[in-house]
């Protein structure tokens, strides 16, 4: 099964892109291969729940767990609804079993590239603090966890690349922002977090999340990007996608 990929829109800010990785041109490392899995805009292994009402703007899937852990309701998501079966309460929900494996499959193998990026540009910076920071294309790696306590930024080109390896949790405090500068988009910034991801309330993330465990997007909080999870992915009221 095919489709054309898109990207979810945030507050009606396109953020364009395929998730398929061409010759790069721009600074920083290549960017991280999503095959099937750049189609989402949430996709989960284990199960998408939802405090309504909150806003999906692209298309969401889980695999394996049935669609009955799918919680988010037809009228939140603005694209389609993939689920393994038939099972549960989404009558909008396309099952789609065969694409969903290959999905999953592609978001483990961008998990892994990302992880086994060699030769960072940046180590441990901060001691794990990025916020107050503007950050420049490039590989970074800290061998704990990164919280965002403060605004951050991103600076760099629209052909640029930025791949952050975490090898715990990564936590953005309340009403925090995550700011792109320079004309750098959501398409090139890769999150691997082995540990729990989560955005605080009111607070604005950017990029693709490739999380070993769990996301949770808060109370009123945005993402531009994608959140793509080996367990679950929680969104809590007016969360936006």
């Amino acid at each position: 099964m095919t489709k054309r990929s898109m990207w979810p829109m945030v507050l009606l800010l396109a953020a364009g892109g395929s998730g398929i990785a061409g010759p790069n041109a721009g600074v920083g490392p290549p960017p991280v291969y999503l095959g099937n899995a750049g189609t989402f805009a949430i996709l989960a292994k284990t199960g998408i729940t939802d405090v309504y009402e909150s806003a999906v703007k692209g298309d969401v899937g889980t695999s394996p767990i049935t669609g009955a852990a799918l919680l988010l309701q037809c009228t939140e998501v603005s694209g389609q609804v993939y689920t393994v079966s038939a099972a549960g309460p989404r009558p909008c929900a396309v099952p789609a079993a065969t694409f969903l494996t290959a999905a999953v499959g592609d978001m483990e193998l961008a998990y892994n590239d990302a992880a086994g990026r060699q030769s960072p540009n940046f180590t441990e910076l901060g001691a794990g603090e990025i916020g107050g920071l503007t950050l420049t294309p490039g590989l970074y790696k800290w061998a704990t966890g990164v919280s965002i306590a403060t605004n951050v930024t991103l600076s760099g080109g629209p052909d640029d690349v930025w791949i952050f390896q975490v090898a715990g949790t990564l936590k953005q405090a309340n009403g925090t922002k995550i700011t792109l500068a320079g004309g750098a988009l959501a398409k090139n910034i890769f999150w691997q977090v082995a540990g729990a991801v989560t955005v605080g309330t009111t607070a604005h993330f950017e990029g693709v999340v490739l999380a070993k465990t769990m996301i949770a997007v808060n109370t009123e909080a945005t993402v531009n990007g994608r959140l793509l999870a080996q367990t679950a992915v929680t969104l809590d009221r007016k969360s936006v996608v």
